[in-house]
């Protein structure tokens, strides 16, 4: 359709201009156009409509009945298109409508859930749906309008924020190292149970680093599973050494019922916490929200600092 034409806009505004100041010199300042140009747009219109327009004198023009009969309406469809364009964008400010969320089963749980009913004492007007999947999610496919994911992301077209670093850590219950005795370097791990999880991307290597050196261990132990719960009952039972996220570990590592081992060393795959949506763009109130309320929640850093308060002492078993 060639309703909007550039050109038939610019002759609509032309003509707009000339009602408004009744001589085309005006009109041409207000277009910031040589008054010729001016003249030249409202024959245009004028020859393609097949009526005049404006009469045209030596110093004055004055607006026939079709002229000024149009020149209303445009007014008035101006107006409309404004007001179109105020309301979507005031819709698209207000706190109101639903919003669908993605996380990470066990993360929601344990970091989101406490926190979630602030929020929506904040923003009563929100319908929030929160899905805790640990499968991965097409946040277009499934009419998602966002996701929390963990680790390192692959290239997509989705706009991500980061919300707080991750790091997958090792620890033991301090039995267990009571038992067996601390590790000073990565390769004393061969001589321990290590509690194995299958969904490593590095599986059944554990790929260590400090910074500068770098250290890969192939571990063994009683127990693997594809689910870190398991292994993380285990760990508590004093079973073996774990390595998982931080974020996993942090609330057992306070309440002392885990230690750090190796505490100078982290897994190297870990990557960072991201809120994730389909696009910046335009991007509605309620996300907005949530991810302002995400960067205020993890604005003081991790949730679980704590974690770092207990290592062990390559001394000796006891925990600092």
């Amino acid at each position: 359709m060639d309703d909007l034409a550039l050109l038939h806009v610019e002759e609509l505004k032309a003509l707009l201009a000339v009602a408004d100041h009744q001589n085309f010199t005006s009109a041409a300042k207000v277009l910031f156009k040589h008054p010729t140009v001016i003249s030249k747009r409202i024959s245009a219109l004028e020859a393609r409509l097949g009526v005049r327009l404006v009469e045209r004198t030596t110093r004055q023009v004055h607006m026939t009945v079709a002229g000024a009969h149009l020149a209303a309406e445009t007014r008035r469809a101006l107006e409309m298109l404004n007001e179109a364009q105020a309301r979507v964008a005031s819709e698209a400010r207000a706190l109101h409508g639903r919003l669908r969320i993605a996380i990470p089963a066990t993360f929601g749980r344990l970091w989101i859930a406490p926190r979630l009913p602030r929020f929506l004492e904040d923003h009563p007007g929100l319908h929030v749906q929160i899905d805790l999947t640990d499968r991965f999610i097409d946040l277009l496919a499934e009419g998602y309008d966002a996701a929390i994911r963990i680790g390192t992301l692959p290239d997509s077209t989705l706009v991500a924020r980061r919300l707080t670093d991750h790091r997958r850590i090792l620890c033991a219950a301090p039995d267990y190292l009571h038992r067996r005795g601390a590790l000073r370097h990565p390769s004393d791990l061969s001589q321990h149970d290590c509690l194995e999880f299958t969904g490593l991307a590095t599986f059944p290597q554990w790929q260590l680093s400090n910074g500068r050196e770098h250290h890969k261990t192939a571990v063994t132990g009683q127990l693997r599973s594809d689910d870190t719960t398991i292994l993380l009952e285990a760990a508590r039972a004093g079973l073996g050494i774990i390595a998982a996220g931080e974020w996993f570990l942090g609330q057992d590592i306070a309440a002392g019922r885990l230690v750090r081992v190796l505490p100078g060393w982290a897994l190297d795959d870990g990557g960072g916490i991201y809120l994730v949506r389909p696009s910046g763009r335009y991007e509605a109130a309620p996300v907005a929200a949530f991810a302002a309320w995400l960067m205020q929640v993890f604005g003081n850093g991790p949730l679980w600092h704590k974690c770092d308060q207990q290592v062990i002492d390559p001394d000796g078993p006891a925990a600092r």
